[in-house]
């Protein structure tokens, strides 16, 4: 959470159909947390030395995208950086991305309940799968069944080991709770915003993890991006946040190390308006990676956590 204030818009954007029999539909596969948020560079130099050096990642080849790179946590969650399209406009954000236990079944149940789904899941390199839908407002999703058994993937020097929370930009929370949490059975877990009488910020679980999604929610009515948007502006919406024990200790861990010189980040910690510690830097082009601690320390305000704490 992040002193920046939106507010709730009207419903607009791709909705879905209703719902299939249940008697008919396959059940829902396990959603078991995320996976990654893919971002675009117009300086690959610069944002491997920021992914790589900075954050402490693992870079490894992209068995999605040859164009792209992995900058990876664990051998589950990582940022995918990709080239920057040409005249891309100010959007920085291609696809964000959820691991799924079987992303087959996924696709067909979610096929079975009238979403636009593709006809087949993609297969990677490493022996992933995954798809990719559209949600009610344009959001480029993946579901990821990584490759099983796994390599087991040591980051020694990352500064966190848990992406606990993905964010960007909503108009409408009823839009997309109908896709979220309706369709996919995602969880309520805390919403607040700058002021106690207006919501800014609305946090849904996953539906079988302690990982969530963050509606960053704009005062516009939609869709896209609004045009009097600044580049800083979307980067704080779309983010990433990596769990810290202590948001202090990392931050000093940072600093005493030297690598955040040259690098758009925060001059100090702060207490988030959920009472959870949190540390904000931003990579070349702005995308926002929030480091916060795994458990609040200060009472939330606007309401209280619904659900478990992430963890390490």
């Amino acid at each position: 959470m992040v002193t920046f204030v939106f507010t709730l818009a009207a419903a607009t954007g791709i909705h879905a159909a209703p719902a299939a029999d249940a008697s008919a539909a396959p059940a829902r596969p396990k959603i078991t947390g995320i996976s990654h948020l893919a971002v675009y560079t117009s300086n690959p130099a610069a944002t491997d030395h920021y992914y790589r050096e900075v954050i402490g990642l693992v870079k490894l080849p992209d068995p999605e995208n040859p164009q792209g790179v992995r900058y990876a946590l664990s051998d589950t969650q990582f940022v995918e950086v990709l080239p920057l399209p040409a005249g891309q406009g100010i959007n920085r954000l291609d696809h964000a991305a959820f691991n799924t236990e079987n992303a087959e079944k996924l696709r067909e149940y979610l096929a079975a309940n009238h979403w636009k789904t593709p006809d087949t899941v993609e297969k990677g390199s490493d022996g992933s799968s995954w798809f990719e839908v559209l949600d009610p407002e344009g959001n480029r999703i993946q579901f990821v069944q990584p490759a099983h058994p796994g390599k087991p993937l040591a980051a020694p020097n990352a500064i966190g080991h848990h992406i606990i929370h993905i964010g960007f930009m909503v108009h409408s929370r009823a839009a997309e709770d109908r896709f979220y949490r309706a369709l996919l059975g995602f969880r309520p877990y805390w919403f607040g915003g700058m002021h106690d009488d207006k919501i800014d910020w609305v946090s849904q679980q996953v539906p079988d993890s302690h990982d969530w999604l963050e509606y960053m929610l704009v005062d516009d009515p939609g869709p896209g991006i609004p045009a009097s948007m600044t580049p800083r502006t979307l980067g704080v919406l779309d983010h990433l946040s990596i769990g810290e024990v202590s948001v202090d200790d990392s931050f000093a861990k940072l600093k005493a190390s030297g690598l955040l010189a040259g690098v758009d980040a925060m001059t100090h910690t702060q207490i988030g308006r959920d009472g959870k510690g949190q540390y904000n830097l931003f990579d070349p082009d702005g995308i926002r990676l929030e480091l916060m601690n795994f458990h609040a320390t200060e009472k939330p305000c606007c309401s209280g956590f619904t659900a478990d704490d992430p963890a390490e």
